[in-house]
């Protein structure tokens, strides 16, 4: 009876032994099967197969249908994309050249013989057309970072070099209002796009030096920390309100104080748009009557 029992315990043993194999295997194969599934699909080359009816199997006929709709999908916002891409760069193309013909015209026209109301609004046709020709620019950049059209290609460097050419092209304007534009010197180093980092700080010098007061100053310094890296460009400006802090990022806000200012209220969103975008953020801090104070950080590696 005892042998009877040792024998049925051990063909048991093989039997649970053979099926632990048998689904291990089983299992091993699935695994490999969606593992080679995620490649292709990663890949681009990702086609769907015929698989049975067990359930290992339809876990891997499911995954399968997730992967054709995800392809599906991605293709159909490629497509999004490729349109709006194509509508950017026409109103780009479209409105170049009009805008610059005006503005030529417009030049001409104000070196005529003219009477003194007609010098002026000369002058003023000039002026809108230059703010018009800014609008179209900024809004294109704008819409080509949002559509992920122009991708932002971070690379660790010196800060020095971008911040030394946004400030010497702030100078002179900084300079005919009289106003103090200081670079402090700084070997810090980030990872960012130069281009389009440039393009942020300029944003913020041009706020700087347009809401700035004559005899007033505005500087630029780079602090770096362990983790970021900070570039302040600060003002001693009129200031920003607290409730309005929150809004001056935002698409066309306009401080009601800043109405009379030239600009159209998308500068700082462009700069905020590019700093999100190289893994960074931006800051403000103001004080009323003291002038504020934009912070991009921007990660060190």
């Amino acid at each position: 009876m005892t042998e009877i029992v040792c024998g049925a315990a051990a063909v048991i043993t093989v039997f649970a032994l053979a099926a632990a194999v048998w689904n291990r295997r089983n299992a091993k194969r699935i695994l490999k099967n969606l593992d080679h599934m995620l490649d292709a699909a990663m890949a681009g080359t990702f086609a769907e197969q015929d698989f049975d009816e067990s359930l290992l199997s339809a876990v891997e006929a499911r995954f399968a249908h997730y992967l054709v709709s995800n392809a599906v999908s991605a293709q159909k916002i490629q497509e999004e994309k490729d349109k709006i891409k194509t509508l950017i760069a026409d109103i780009s193309h479209q409105t170049k050249t009009p805008v610059a013909n005006i503005l030529l015209y417009a030049q001409l026209l104000s070196e005529q013989h003219l009477s003194p109301e007609g010098r002026d609004c000369a002058a003023a046709l000039e002026g809108q057309v230059e703010k018009l020709r800014a609008l179209v620019e900024a809004l294109v950049k704008t819409s080509r970072l949002e559509a992920g059209v122009l991708a932002l290609h971070p690379r660790a460097g010196p800060l020095a070099p971008m911040l030394e050419d946004a400030a010497a092209q702030f100078a002179p304007k900084a300079a005919e209002k009289g106003i103090a534009l200081t670079l402090a010197p700084t070997d810090a180093s980030a990872a960012f796009d130069p281009k389009w980092t440039a393009e942020a700080v300029c944003n913020l010098l041009d706020n700087a030096v347009k809401y700035t007061p004559a005899g007033g100053t505005v500087s630029v310094e780079a602090i770096p920390y362990q983790m970021f890296c900070r570039i302040n460009v600060t003002d001693t400006g009129p200031g920003i309100p607290e409730a309005e802090r929150a809004k001056v990022f935002q698409r066309f806000y306009r401080s009601p104080a800043a109405y009379e200012t030239e600009g159209v209220g998308i500068g700082l969103y462009l700069a905020r748009q590019i700093a999100e975008g190289q893994g960074g953020y931006i800051k403000v801090s103001s004080h009323p009557g003291r002038g504020s104070r934009f912070s991009i950080y921007l990660p060190r590696s």
